[in-house]
């Protein structure tokens, strides 16, 4: 099926989510149904000036080497990506860069 992404037991999925000002990041496990670790650009820790949009490369960077950081803290090394219909580039590159660097295999 084309545009179906899953996760095995082995790999579980990686689903990015953007809206208009933030961006979404979970590692999800298909097989339980459970959500192992998430990232937000929506926290008062990353809102720390005054700009109304944080869905931008610097961070969807800082999301990705926090996320990445929490997945291997859980013992998670790969995942599949699921884009969640986004084109690879911007934001989604960046993130998919930064959890690569921290040390999880896409």
């Amino acid at each position: 099926m084309r545009g179906k992404v899953s996760g095995t037991p082995e790999r579980p999925r990686l689903c990015v989510h953007k809206s208009l000002k933030h961006i979404y990041v979970q590692i999800i496990d298909d097989t339980s149904g459970k959500t192992l670790c998430a990232a937000t650009s929506n926290t008062k820790e990353r809102k720390t000036d005054g700009r109304k949009s944080f869905r931008n490369k610097a961070a969807a960077k800082s999301l990705g080497e926090s996320l990445g950081k929490a997945a291997l803290e859980r013992g998670i090394k790969q995942v599949v990506l699921d884009r969640g219909g986004c084109q690879y580039h911007g934001c989604v590159r960046e993130l998919a860069d930064a959890v690569r660097a921290a040390g999880v295999k896409l």
